[in-house]
């Protein structure tokens, strides 16, 4: 009998186990990273009896939880990866804003400066189309300058975001180290620690939104966590950190090292994932690109406006002077490895031929190799200056040693330090140094279109004669050195003509509308004193520049469409990653709960189960303990 009653209380105790873990999993139904847990059963083995075997009922074996690591380790690194597409794209789009299209886009202000110059090419004297052109070019430099100071203060917000988050790391990386040592204090029970297990994995989900992992199990029951592939953030029971550190090379750029043992390794930016990897591609990638974009328009619309402004004259006679402020030379920056002297910078050579990309200068054995980063490519000099992609780099002071190398950013500064130059209308260059005097003779077919210098040649102002010959073509005599030969031998040796094409000797470029007569001839020549206030020739030659072709092959006027073009290229692919990427993470975390999640449904039925067990045990110990009364009653007698 007391089998009976063994079998009983054993029984009415493990249906009550399984009924309060039954209760646990209702209770956290809605917790998130919860496992169902459920209660694994044994026999209680037999005992023999007359020669027979008789069970002794059953008896408690584990409390496991419905866990399958690998759904957990993928839903995990899908986590990682979203979490770095969602947070890039975050940021893509706050830039996005920053360059808007219309009316209100830097592309608008600087057309709208471009084509002022209009009204003063129509009419020199007038004080009010002057001061429109000051007005405009100021209200563009005001704008690259706010859209500069924003982009510096999203970097600003993204550099801070990136701190926090290095932060929060190292915290969910000692509650891991907490729980792994709890884990292992549990090593000499026979169940496993479910809940502790949970909150673990809960953390591990946790620490991939910021930072990509991998985990390694022990025998202990701990896990050891690992970024950047083999980087020991936990070993064990022990948590080691991560730093957020200023590039050695340029200080504006964020890194994020590793420390152990009081060292400190930088980690690859591509390793990372997470939240921390997502801002740090947008730090390191897509707001320097932006950057450059900018700055590249911004140092070209300078350079050919500034330069061409010079060529000019004033109202008072003078030669022009600069329109904007000029942008400085970008100065090398070394790095921290070098053991050289040299110091370096770039300049522009030539505004038209510009690369929006940044560029690392080394010094070999063979010579100076230049890397455009953008896409990588290397050029090789035999040694400074060396001239590429339109800039000219410049050795400063000091001797290189070789393998010395240094960062070179030409444009990062250019938009947030425009000003304007000319504060006075009177100061505006609208007139060319050179005029242009029909031959009395000539007859009505041609018309002067427009006359203007180009360059600061020595002969600028020699007087040429143009005479048209029966063939169209014409003579060009007074030319000075470094004039293109003529096209035809003659003689006379003369040039093919046009119409609508400029004819350029002696820096000055004229264009001609109409078809020649034989003898029409035009004197070229030093402007009169005094004709600068009805000569316009500058002005039509700023307002030519819209036209110039200036970025890979666009005109200097749509230089805002192709930074629009590029954002709006990488904001939709980052939509189209962090689409792709979300819905892998739903996916596979929709699969981790559909095995270790609870369904209150089976839940339901799993509690009618083991009540009617439950109650079933307790009737079956009640009835053996009434015939075991029964029995010791009639014994006693």
């Amino acid at each position: 009998m007391s089998s009976a009653l063994n079998i009983g209380a054993n029984a009415l105790s493990t249906n009550l186990a399984a009924l309060q873990v039954i209760g646990h999993n209702i209770a956290n139904a809605n917790t998130a990273g919860y496992s169902r847990q459920t209660v694994n059963t044994q026999s209680a083995g037999y005992q023999q009896l007359g020669g027979n075997y008789f069970g002794k009922g059953v008896e408690l074996g584990t409390v496991s939880r419905s866990h399958d690591a690998y759904l957990t380790r993928e839903a995990q690194l899908a986590t990682s990866v979203a979490a770095a597409d969602a947070e890039r794209l975050a940021k893509l789009t706050k830039l996005e804003s920053l360059f808007p299209t219309g009316e209100n886009g830097l592309g608008a202000a600087m057309n709208d400066m471009l084509n002022a110059w209009a009204d003063v090419a129509s009419a020199p004297t007038n004080q009010s189309a002057r001061v429109v052109v000051i007005a405009r070019a100021d209200e563009l430099a005001a704008r690259l300058r706010d859209t500069a100071g924003q982009m510096d203060a999203l970097a600003y917000g993204a550099q801070q975001q990136v701190e926090s988050s290095v932060t929060a790391v190292n915290r969910l990386a000692q509650d891991i180290a907490t729980i792994n040592q709890r884990i292992i204090d549990t090593g000499n029970s026979r169940g496993e620690p479910n809940d502790l297990l949970d909150q673990r994995d809960a953390l591990l989900s946790e620490l991939n939104q910021y930072v990509q992992t991998s985990t390694v199990a022990a025998d202990d029951g701990s896990v050891s966590v690992f970024v950047a592939g083999s980087q020991p953030l936990v070993l064990g029971r022990q948590a080691n950190a991560l730093v957020a550190t200023r590039d050695t090379t340029d200080n504006s750029q964020l890194r994020v090292g590793f420390v152990q043992g009081g060292v400190t390794r930088e980690l690859p930016q591509t390793a990372l994932g997470g939240q921390i990897g997502g801002d740090l591609e947008f730090l390191s990638e897509d707001l320097p690109e932006m950057q450059n974009l900018l700055g590249r328009m911004a140092l070209a619309l300078n350079t050919e406006i500034n330069t061409q402004h010079n060529l000019g004259v004033d109202q008072l006679g003078n030669a022009g002077g600069d329109f904007f402020a000029p942008a400085a030379d970008a100065a090398g920056l070394p790095a921290a490895s070098n053991t050289g002297t040299a110091q370096i910078h770039s300049e522009v050579s030539d505004p038209t031929a510009l690369m929006a990309s940044d560029y690392r200068v080394r010094f070999e054995a063979a010579g100076v190799s230049i890397q455009r980063l953008s896409d990588g490519v290397s050029t090789s000099f035999a040694s400074l200056p060396a001239e590429l992609d339109g800039l000219s780099f410049q050795l400063d002071a000091g001797a290189s040693a070789v393998g010395d190398s240094f960062l070179v950013r030409p444009y990062v500064n250019v938009a947030r330090a425009m000003n304007l130059a000319i504060g006075s209308p009177d100061s505006l260059a609208a007139a060319s140094p050179v005029a242009v005097t029909p031959g009395t003779a000539n007859a009505s077919g041609l018309s002067i279109e427009s006359l203007y210098a180009t360059d600061p040649s020595a002969n600028l102002t020699d007087p040429v004669n143009i005479t048209f010959l029966a063939d169209g073509s014409f003579t060009a005599t007074g030319l000075g050195p470094g004039n293109p030969p003529p096209d035809n031998a003659g003689p006379p040796a003369s040039y093919n003509y046009t119409p609508g094409q400029p004819i350029q000797f002696n820096g000055w470029s004229l264009t001609l509308r109409g078809s020649p007569s034989p003898g029409d001839s035009f004197d070229i020549a030093a402007a009169p004193a005094g004709s600068t206030q009805q000569n316009a020739g500058n002005a039509k030659a700023v307002l030519a520049l819209r036209d110039q072709a200036t970025f890979e092959g666009v005109a200097l006027a749509d230089g805002y469409t192709s930074v629009l073009s590029h954002l709006g290229t990488q904001v939709q692919g980052a939509k189209f990653s962090a689409s792709f990427s979300g819905q892998l993470a739903t996916s596979t975390e929709t699969a981790r709960a559909a095995v270790s999640g609870v369904n209150l449904d089976e839940e339901a039925a799993r509690l009618l189960q083991f009540q009617q067990a439950y109650q079933a045990s307790a009737k079956f110990l009640q009835i053996a303990q009434s015939t075991f009364d029964t029995l010791l009653q009639t014994v006693g007698r």
